[in-house]
């Protein structure tokens, strides 16, 4: 019965998930037209609205892990919907510089605290089991949203009529709201430790001061900080400038490439799923580092290829494919691994650090990769990613050696004990009428960081309650 209502509640998570991101859809594409040519307020406005866009995500984040482990994540997603509600309506009213810098700040709070909550909400609401597939489908769901949407919105918006893009921001705003209403619906119990664990995690001290001693999680961060550099990082900046300036591809074709990455997550997402899901999470982490080494090679050469402009821009597209390939592979591999080598009590922490590390990334990525393109550095410019994805590759290596086999490969765990054990009844909530319940106890599952900084091995295997 409890497996039931949790995947009720799991499922208006991501329906709530969806319709945000189906709205933000709407918006995204055309902020910098919307700021720099619809409202007349030049180049650098524009740019200054995506930076303090993303700055505001870096001042909220490191504060927003401790407000869900004490109050639940509930509590920030409201906080989190109404702000970017408010701040998608500013932009849409917005004529002036000032209006349009705190209409930023405020939306780009809110979607970076929205992050770690609903990412606290599924995994509250899921198992080691499931939560793979949980975090897969979040992801395939933000990118079809955001692909709809963004489609939807470029037949609506015209760049002389400044009403077409309030509508569009009326929209984003209505389905945050939209999210809020639906979340509203699901109540969300903390999971109880199990055996005595409550009190050994109660004695660590604060959720920074776990998370730093928790050697195998710091080197996640890290290892996410690669990824996100390597891949997202670069799409806006570095790699569309390479495409158009080396290349020499057009910007309809540009377009072209980013659906094929799109296309790519929304048809292959599920069947990678059942590909890697029993696998070494690290050894796919790792793959994806090897499968984007050929990507970045396959952009490289693109730009070598003089005389057959068909075949570099196949290699091109291939480049994003591809992508899009290591990126229905991540899907269900690092959030499920923050998740599970979280203790139950700092669920909230150890995701807002990674949607931190993520922000961080996604700051400096496409600062650097565009002043190597101002700067028409090219070859070192491919070269770094290079390394970087090969970094990937070496990182999550390591990784895996600390992690102990539940963490690593927890579905064949799972399935070796014959099966899932039944969830303590005791830290079940009773459904109330209207609303989805999610309540998740799972023997087994919390991941509490090694004092001694010691290898997460099969031999030192530590208690893990419930998340």
């Amino acid at each position: 019965m409890l497996s039931t209502v949790m995947a009720a509640a799991l499922r208006r998570i991501q329906l709530g998930n969806a319709l945000a991101a189906f709205g933000n859809g709407f918006t995204v594409p055309f902020l910098f037209v919307y700021v720099a040519r619809v409202r007349d307020l030049g180049d650098g406005t524009a740019g200054a609205v995506l930076a303090v866009f993303a700055a505001a995500a870096l001042v909220v984040l490191p504060f927003t892990g401790r407000v869900i482990d004490r109050r639940g994540p509930l509590t920030m997603v409201v906080v989190g919907a109404v702000s970017a509600a408010v701040g998608a309506l500013g932009f849409g009213l917005s004529s002036t510089a000032p209006t349009v810098l705190a209409s930023s700040a405020l939306m780009g709070a809110g979607i970076a605290v929205l992050q770690p909550a609903l990412a606290t909400m599924i995994v509250w609401c899921s198992t080691t089991a499931t939560r793979s597939r949980a975090f897969a489908t979040q992801f395939f769901l933000n990118n079809l949203g955001l692909g709809v949407g963004g489609l939807l919105g470029g037949f609506l918006v015209d760049e002389s009529d400044p009403a077409s893009f309030t509508l569009l921001f009326s929209i984003e705003a209505t389905m945050f709201l939209v999210l809020l209403t639906v979340l509203m619906t699901v109540r969300v119990a903390r999971p109880a430790p199990a055996g005595g664990q409550a009190g050994a995690a109660a004695g660590q001290g604060s959720g920074w001061a776990v998370l730093l001693r928790d050697r195998s999680m710091v080197l996640l961060c890290v290892l996410g900080f690669v990824v996100f550099f390597a891949c997202y990082g670069q799409f806006e900046s570095g790699l569309s400038a390479y495409a158009v300036e080396v290349t020499r591809i057009s910007t309809s074709t540009l377009g072209v490439a980013l659906a094929a990455n799109t296309a790519t997550i929304v048809l292959a997402q599920f069947f990678v799923l059942r590909a890697v899901e029993r696998r070494r999470r690290s050894r796919i982490v790792a793959l994806v580092g090897l499968i984007w080494t050929v990507a970045w090679l396959a952009a490289g050469a693109s730009g070598l290829v003089h005389g057959a402009q068909a075949v570099a821009t196949a290699l091109l597209i291939a480049t994003y494919a591809l992508f899009g390939v290591g990126e229905t592979m991540l899907s269900p591999t690092m959030a499920p691994l923050v998740a599970d080598l979280a203790p139950a009590r700092f669920v909230g922490q150890y995701n807002s650090a990674f949607a931190l590390v993520k922000q961080l990334a996604l700051a400096v990525g496409p600062a650097i990769g565009g002043m190597m393109a101002a700067a028409g550095a090219y070859g070192v410019y491919i070269g770094m990613l290079l390394v970087c994805t090969l970094a990937v590759s070496a990182l999550a290596l390591v990784l895996g050696r600390r992690l102990a086999p539940g963490v690593d490969r927890p579905v064949s765990v799972v399935v070796a004990r014959g099966g899932e054990r039944p969830a303590e009844p005791e830290t079940a909530v009773p459904e109330r009428e209207g609303q989805a319940v999610c309540a998740g106890a799972e023997p087994g599952s919390d991941d509490l960081p090694a004092d001694d900084g010691q290898a997460q091995d099969g031999a030192s295997p530590r208690v893990r309650a419930a998340v």
